[in-house]
């Protein structure tokens, strides 16, 4: 047979088309390219809350650190600041004046020359320099505007501090007195309206060696007495002994000096004798001398 020989098995069937990937570069990775794929999803999702987180996480683990390191104590409270310490409501620390007094220093200088103590007697020439309250109160004595005061007495000199208070309200509660005719009221106040400066003057009884002390300047030799700020300081020297031309009158001194000193106090100032053989102004310059007036305690006798 002449024809040409032809092969009939049945030619082989080309398999499907598969696609190629793409090469694969030498030192590039996919791994990472898919995770920041994702980093950038979160933070397009979750915007600003995103960034918040990484300063969390950091601020909590610094947190935990801490207590790791410094555990709280059981019990563990802040300490309240202790409370301040007032001062004795009854004792007054030398020298204790007002650091700007309310009006200039008032009272009389000292003798030129020596003046004997007019009545024999015994009196502490210098105390321990600080001054107590005399505890207690009285009752309102006159009308008018009310004056308030309080009642000292120096330490060491030997002075029964009830007795002088008791002696000083009697005098200012007198209708002889400041208050004559409802000019004004007094009363004496205690320990704790002088703590509360409820009150408008002291009366101070003060040693004659601690004068210069309470009466700065003034240049009271130790025998005069005077009024320094808020305080009407009355020597105790001529408290008990009086002055020689009060020929032993002890008592009418006494008024008189509380009168005086108080005046002052209250803004008077000092007078002279108006003439011979008329009463003295009480705030006339008795202890010194009379310069031919009568002796007189009152400012309205």
């Amino acid at each position: 047979m002449g024809g040409r020989l032809t092969d009939d098995r049945p030619t082989p069937r080309q398999g499907p088309l598969v696609a190629h990937r793409e090469p694969r570069v030498p030192g590039r990775s996919r791994g990472p390219e898919r995770g920041t794929s994702r980093v950038r999803r979160f933070v397009r999702r979750h915007g600003w809350r995103a960034h918040a987180i990484p300063f969390l996480v950091v601020a909590t683990v610094v947190v935990l650190v801490d207590l790791a390191f410094h555990p709280p104590g059981p019990g563990t409270t802040t300490a309240a600041p202790a409370p301040e310490r007032s001062a004795s409501a009854t004792t007054t620390a030398a020298p204790s004046l007002p650091s700007t007094p309310t009006a200039p220093a008032e009272g009389d200088a000292g003798p030129s020359g020596t003046v004997a103590p007019a009545v024999a007697g015994t009196y502490v020439e210098r105390g321990s320099g600080t001054l107590s309250i005399v505890d207690g109160s009285s009752e309102v004595y006159g009308t008018g505007p009310l004056k308030r005061f309080v009642i000292e007495v120096e330490d060491g000199i030997g002075v029964d501090g009830p007795a002088f208070a008791a002696a000083v309200t009697q005098t200012l509660g007198d209708p002889r007195s400041w208050g004559s005719g409802g000019r004004m009221s007094f009363q004496r106040v205690g320990a704790a309206e002088a703590a509360a400066r409820q009150y408008d003057f002291r009366v101070s009884l003060v040693s004659p060696g601690n004068m210069e002390t309470y009466c700065p300047g003034v240049g009271t030799g130790g025998y005069t007495s005077c009024r320094y700020g808020e305080r009407a300081v009355i020597n105790l020297a001529r408290w008990a002994t009086a002055v020689p031309h009060y020929d032993g009158d002890v008592a009418t001194y006494r008024l008189y000096v509380v009168n005086h000193e108080v005046g002052h106090a209250l803004g008077n100032g000092h007078q002279d004798c108006p003439g011979p053989g008329q009463v003295a102004p009480v705030m006339q310059q008795q202890t010194l001398g009379l310069e031919g007036c009568a002796k007189n305690a009152w400012p309205f006798p």
